[in-house]
């Protein structure tokens, strides 16, 4: 079995985080990303970076620390670690620990959420780690991916007829898809989009408006977003936000009116992005956010809807092992999951307005 070190990143290692963490193991996550330790920097999480190293290879990884009296600190590996699979977590999870009592720095719980697929033998080897399931915080836990990586006629053709048939008559019918430039503009032109979804569906909770264009801010001025936009009458009617973070693009945002007359525009908007991300060099697409695999038909799943849209592009669903705990202080760690965390989140909530994760 493979050992490894934790530590802190160096300057330099920080200064060029995007360059090391897209050079992981599993390719690195746009959550762990320079421009989302920006977004979570300073709104309740203190940003940490974190480096694990084995043999001659090294993982990057954003840590999210929150502290809280009594307990001390939580940490939150945000999509994360980014290993080669499973059977590295046992070793890696012991380096974190080790840094934690090392530098004396009284974390309770260190919470992960790998893209690791899940598969009995990433099961057992989540065990063997001493990891104790937690509820899923991120949306894209279970997902339809798509491989973007051959030609665009050759990935239109491997999505399923009824994506290509909506993107041909979308076409034919004259539907037309423009991207937008990152501004005040077209902030408040998708937010208002996705609000209305959330109105009519409320499938996803919606953060603030200050929280969205924070975000997308951070990932344009450093060209990894870009918005794209169908339009009905001279108005937006189709949204989306994407993310290009290494070969991976994510389908982060959007949203639609709910009473247009276009056939096949929210199919179109998606395959735009396609092309455009394959452009950018992306060969994976992740549509960010279904129901799990073993209810995606199920009419009553809040992601239902989301679901059947998605895995119209792609059908299968990507389950990933989900949150996991891993517990360095028992006796805190019952006390957090026994109240202590509720109590926490609505204080927060009711505090700052804003999601507590």
């Amino acid at each position: 079995m493979r050992e490894f070190t934790a530590r802190f990143a160096t300057a330099e290692e920080i200064e060029n985080w995007d360059k090391y963490v897209t050079a992981n193991p599993d390719g690195g996550n746009m959550l762990q990303s320079a421009a989302y330790a920006s977004v979570k920097n300073g709104s309740g999480w203190k940003v940490l970076f974190l480096v694990l190293e084995s043999a001659g290879t090294a993982s990057y990884n954003l840590v999210l620390e929150k502290r809280f009296p009594l307990l001390g600190g939580l940490w939150y590996l945000i999509k994360g670690p980014g290993l080669g699979g499973a059977a590295e977590l046992p070793a890696a999870l012991k380096a974190c620990a080790a840094l934690v009592r090392t530098q004396k720095l009284n974390v309770f719980t260190i919470k992960v959420e790998p893209d690791i697929l899940a598969t009995d033998d990433a099961q057992a080897h989540l065990a063997a780690a001493g990891l104790v399931k937690a509820p899923n915080i991120q949306s894209n836990d279970s997902t339809a991916l798509l491989d973007i990586s051959a030609d665009s006629e050759t990935v239109l053709k491997a999505i399923t007829s009824r994506a290509r048939n909506a993107v041909r008559r979308a076409e034919r019918e004259g539907c037309e898809v423009l991207r937008r430039e990152a501004g005040p503009e077209t902030y408040r032109a998708l937010y208002d989009l996705m609000a209305d979804t959330v109105k009519a569906k409320g499938s996803m909770p919606l953060r603030s408006y200050d929280y969205y264009t924070r975000f997308w801010d951070e990932f344009c001025s450093r060209g990894q977003g870009s918005f794209f936009f169908a339009y009905e009458g001279g108005k937006p009617s189709v949204g989306a936000f994407v993310i290009n973070y290494g070969a991976k693009a994510t389908y982060k945002d959007g949203g639609s009116l709910q009473d247009r007359k276009q056939y096949g525009d929210s199919h179109l908007v998606q395959w735009t992005a396609i092309r455009h991300m394959q452009d950018l060099g992306c060969t994976e697409y992740d549509f960010c956010g279904t129901p799990p695999a073993a209810r995606i038909k199920d009419k009553t799943h809040n992601l239902h809807g989301m679901g059947m849209f998605k895995t119209s592009f792609t059908k299968s669903v990507t389950d990933f092992v989900g949150c996991h705990d891993y517990i360095l202080s028992p006796l805190k760690h019952r006390l957090w999951v026994r109240g202590g965390e509720k109590v926490f989140r609505r204080l927060e909530t009711a505090r700052t307005g804003q999601q507590f994760y």
